[in-house]
């Protein structure tokens, strides 16, 4: 494996407070290896060159599955296990948009409804 660039972070999510989950959920998580820019959002650029590298994986209810950080066209991100069916993918919302730092949210859409989660650790690899 090539050494990355030093903009590569390993970023921890966990689901935080909505309804059903009062006070979140830390074994509804995700931990993402993605390169982040001066403002803490997922470079594009160097993901284009290092995509292989750029993974993700989920652990929800006692299952942990693998996966790969997708950009899509029109620029939307996804998080892709599998073989890239449709029921295996899980959409990042506004993912470029976002600061992946500790203290902030985002929002994951998954087959039963979007959710949203805080980003818990930023650390480089």
């Amino acid at each position: 494996m090539t050494k990355l660039p030093s903009v590569f972070r390993r970023i921890h999510l966990e689901l935080a407070r909505e309804p059903g989950h009062p006070s979140g959920d830390p074994h509804d998580r995700y931990t993402l290896i993605a390169p982040l820019d001066s403002a803490a959002r997922v470079d594009a650029a160097v993901w284009r060159e290092h995509r292989d590298a750029c993974r993700v994986v989920r652990e929800h209810q006692g299952e942990t599955v693998a996966g790969l950080l997708v950009r899509e066209p029109g620029g939307s991100w996804r998080f892709r296990y599998g073989e890239g069916e449709a029921e295996d993918e899980e959409r990042a919302y506004r993912f470029g948009d976002e600061q992946l730092r500790p203290g902030e949210y985002v929002s994951i859409s998954r087959e039963d409804g979007t959710h949203p989660y805080r980003v818990t650790a930023v650390a480089p690899l």
